[in-house]
């Protein structure tokens, strides 16, 4: 079976705005003013592949992961429907606790990462959940992607002041019915950019060897 190998597109103002953190919603198109939900299965629509595939409010795909690999890759990529290639994520399997680097595009050989995923001291020293913290190498500003309540199957991702900025909690179908613990609901605020919040939830998945 033929690969769908990611379209790599030079950089554009999106990618040269977001540098220095989230750009306007006006130049960047995965900035809105409005509060976003997506869908999020974690799986890929190519067969026999490991991956995710992200649907917006109207059921159509904004983002994918397409891992012909096995799970748990130590690269991934991160496209959108169109197979434009938004993030690079790596594992960095040398050092001593859990770490990821997010480039933009292909950036991996000649740049350096936009953001870094680490384990935190809370995981490390054994408490319920999980808890990563990100730190943008733009301007050191941090993240957090924790688990909800203890719960390793939701989470969220909050800024350095504790504000939640996206959440992901099992998805409900219309009569109620809470679905696997492979599909979620992700909510995301206004002004962030949600293809780098998908560039969490991938690590995410990851994370729990899903993708």
């Amino acid at each position: 079976m033929a690969k769908v190998h990611p379209l790599i597109i030079p950089s554009t103002t999106d990618e040269a705005s977001s540098a220095t953190g989230f750009a306007s919603c006006s130049n960047n198109k995965y900035i809105t003013s409005k509060r976003e939900t997506f869908t999020i299965w974690m799986k890929s629509l190519v067969m026999q592949g490991n991956g995710c595939t992200a649907f917006d409010e109207n059921g159509e795909i904004v983002y994918r992961i397409d891992n012909y690999d096995n799970k748990h890759s130590s690269e991934v990529y991160l496209m959108d429907l169109q197979g434009k290639l938004l993030f690079t994520l790596c594992e960095m399997k040398m050092c001593v606790f859990p770490s990821w680097k997010g480039y933009k595009s292909s950036g991996v050989k000649n740049n350096k990462p936009w953001f870094q995923v680490r384990k935190s001291c809370r995981s490390i020293l054994g408490k319920k959940g999980f808890s990563y913290k990100v730190t943008m190498r733009s301007d050191g500003s941090c993240y957090r992607l924790e688990s909800l309540s203890g719960k390793s199957s939701e989470f969220r991702v909050t800024d350095s002041n504790g504000g939640v900025v996206a959440e992901a909690k099992r998805k409900q179908s219309s009569s109620g019915v809470v679905l696997g613990d492979d599909v979620f609901t992700l909510v995301v605020e206004p002004h962030v950019d949600h293809s780098f919040i998908m560039a969490l939830v991938t690590i995410y998945g990851l994370i729990r060897h899903q993708i």
